[in-house]
């Protein structure tokens, strides 16, 4: 096995420390996604030290656990491909973790029958930014913060594209034509105390709309003990674009849906069990969305706010343009 264990500590760059490029206008990832040239041929990639890394393409091989395993803090990712695991793509377990310009795909665990779990990047909430990324074809979810519930912190996701759609050739216990996965991001959190804080900026969902082991597949499925913010994305052919989801045993969500636009779904947002404090403010809908909104378990609760809905411009316009001014 080609396994690459990272002891020494490269290049010391603090994440928070990171200037960020100007911000573009268009939505999802963009520019250059994924390895520069000559990367580094690798099977698994453990990180114990502060640093950059980058340029590694990653070949699980049918492997599970982390293909990337995280467990400092102060890391940065970037420009990789990875793929081919059952497990996670990347797992975090440091904070002050930065993730960027990398394509995850082909991370599938059991058959279309019987999904498993292969996400795209999980591990704890702390400080953490995933940016300019795009994620496709995990039997699981794209990004799922925390599947233990044991970590609180923030995550926040930028200028990423999240999709699936029916496979090209058969991969793993998966045949040509079958559409795997499940969300593209889901909240976990600890049943009690502080609020885990989640960000979606600028992102472009798509696919989620396939027969699947779950009820409700959703692009965004929000919920349990976490304020989360979703402002300026696109989602398209979806069987619900965003699921936002009230208290139950471990706690409600509350979110607030800005500036974001929904094409080609079943169902714009699926609304639950009378969660708290759901706002949302210049929701565009295409013409070819069959509901806008579906109550569940009592819809929405106390603080509902829904203002200034619109018609959607078309989908190739503000994923170039971005959206506009208010």
């Amino acid at each position: 096995m080609n396994r690459l264990v990272v002891w020494f500590a490269c290049s010391l760059l603090s994440v928070t420390g990171i200037a960020s490029a100007a911000e573009p206008t268009a939505i999802g990832a963009s520019g250059h996604v994924g390895c520069l040239a000559n990367p580094r041929q690798v099977d698994r990639l453990e990180i114990s030290a502060p640093g950059v890394y980058e340029n590694y393409r990653l070949d699980g091989g049918g492997q599970g656990g982390n293909l990337v395993k995280i467990t400092a803090d102060d890391v940065t990712l970037r420009n990789c491909e990875i793929f081919g695991g059952t497990l996670n793509a990347v797992g975090v377990f440091g904070t002050r973790v930065l993730i960027e310009n990398c394509r995850i795909h082909h991370m599938l665990a059991g058959s279309f029958a019987e999904q498993k779990d292969a996400h795209g990047i999980a591990g704890r909430w702390g400080d953490v930014t995933i940016r300019n990324c795009d994620i496709g074809y995990t039997s699981g979810d794209s990004v799922q913060f925390d599947p233990d519930r044991r970590s609180r912190g923030a995550v926040t996701i930028e200028r990423c594209t999240f999709w699936t759609a029916p496979l090209p050739a058969d991969a793993a216990g998966f045949r040509r034509g079958e559409r795997p996965g499940e969300n593209a991001v889901d909240t976990k959190t600890m049943p009690d105390g502080d609020r885990c804080r989640l960000t979606i900026r600028d992102c472009y969902f798509h696919g989620w709309n396939q027969p699947a082991q779950i009820d409700n597949v959703a692009a965004l499925n929000i919920k349990e003990q976490v304020d989360a913010v979703v402002e300026r994305c696109v989602f398209r052919d979806c069987e619900n674009a965003l699921r936002v989801r009230g208290p139950g045993s471990r706690g409600g969500a509350k979110v607030t849906i800005q500036d974001c636009a929904i094409y080609q779904s079943q169902v714009g947002v699926r609304i639950e069990d009378q969660i708290v404090d759901l706002k949302i403010t210049r929701l565009l809908f295409g013409p070819d969305v069959t509901k806008k909104y579906r109550e569940a378990g009592g819809g929405a609760g106390a603080g509902y706010e829904n203002k200034e809905e619109a018609k959607a411009p078309p989908l190739e316009t503000v994923l170039q343009n971005g959206f506009p001014k208010p």
